[in-house]
């Protein structure tokens, strides 16, 4: 069987052995395709592997012996899904590898956020704290978390566990979510229409997926209801948020500071408006990308196949 990874170095950069996935047929990696590479790469293949290299219908009717689609990844918007399944294909996703590295990721940005630890340590490196009269000082407002409100937009697992974690600063947890429940060892959730969690929340955190409804979610009417001293982090997908909005809120200091990870178009143009708007940390989309959080996906994707190979597919997201 032939077996086709698409965009594998994203994945495993070589940090991680692709053999528990060779053992199952005959496997070609390459480390990115551009989409008109697909067809011929993929053409006489029964299981192709993708992360970000979108699969159309009109793609997908290239594709006659595709048998299988594995996305290395959560999210699959990248596949046609109901194109795939009207040529009886396939296509598992693999859900939950990555929540415990987003959380703290998230996390990670908000305390660079309230505490400025990389701006202070470059200061110190810089001979500021040699020239200081004083034992200690700082050069931005430090932020404690403690009391403070933490709205989450999306409460499957990462929007959970960031309640937990959330809880154990001391923060109190608002959610917004279409479907509201109280999960045994979470902190009582607090549950607002996405308006009133806006305006009320000192921390606004993005975790829910990419629709129609939620692409460009987080616009300037929406920003306007945020506090000025509030901070909004983006660890789920990039168009969720109106990119210019968001750059012009922090210019114009509705917004004290964003954490963002993800962004519309990735590569960003250089010249996309939160490059350079005030207090506005971008990371490249990296959450997802510890090694621990690649291993589980990399097992969970082999798994994945073998379950379909035997008959019993798992973490199928069509048919």
């Amino acid at each position: 069987m032939k077996i086709v990874v698409l965009d594998g170095h994203t994945l495993n950069p070589g940090d991680l052995d692709w053999s528990p996935l060779e053992a199952l047929g005959t496997v070609t990696i390459y480390d990115r395709t551009s989409a008109d590479e697909v067809v011929k790469r993929v053409s006489d293949a029964a299981v192709v592997f993708t992360n970000k290299v979108p699969l159309d219908k009109e793609t997908l009717a290239q594709l006659p012996a595709l048998k299988f689609i594995g996305v290395h990844a959560t999210g699959y918007n990248i596949i046609d899904t109901a194109a795939a399944s009207a040529q009886g294909i396939v296509v598992c996703n693999v859900p939950g590898y990555s929540t415990d590295s987003v959380v703290q990721m998230a996390f990670a940005l908000l305390l660079e956020l309230t505490h400025h630890v990389q701006r202070h340590s470059d200061d110190v490196r810089a001979g500021g704290w040699s020239r200081s009269p004083d034992f200690s000082y700082h050069l931005f407002p430090l932020v404690e978390l403690a009391g403070k409100t933490m709205g989450i937009v999306g409460f499957g697992n990462i929007g959970q566990q960031m309640a937990k974690v959330a809880a154990a600063f001391g923060m109190q947890v608002a959610a917004f979510s279409r479907m509201q429940k109280q999960v045994p060892g979470l902190p009582p959730i607090v549950w607002l229409p996405k308006e009133e969690l806006f305006a009320q929340a000192d921390v606004v955190s993005l975790h829910c997926p990419l629709t129609a409804d939620t692409t460009g979610m987080v616009n300037r009417s929406l920003l306007q209801w945020m506090k000025p001293t509030a901070f909004l982090l983006n660890t789920s997908r990039g168009p969720l948020v109106n990119e210019q909005d968001l750059a012009d809120a922090l210019r114009e200091g509705k917004v004290a500071g964003a954490g963002i990870d993800v962004l519309t178009a990735e590569p960003p143009a250089a010249d996309n408006p939160l490059l350079t708007a005030p207090n506005c940390l971008v990371t490249p989309h990296i959450a997802w990308a510890s090694s621990a959080a690649r291993q589980r996906l990399m097992q969970t994707s082999t798994e994945n196949l073998k379950a379909w190979m035997s008959g019993k597919p798992i973490n199928v997201v069509n048919i």
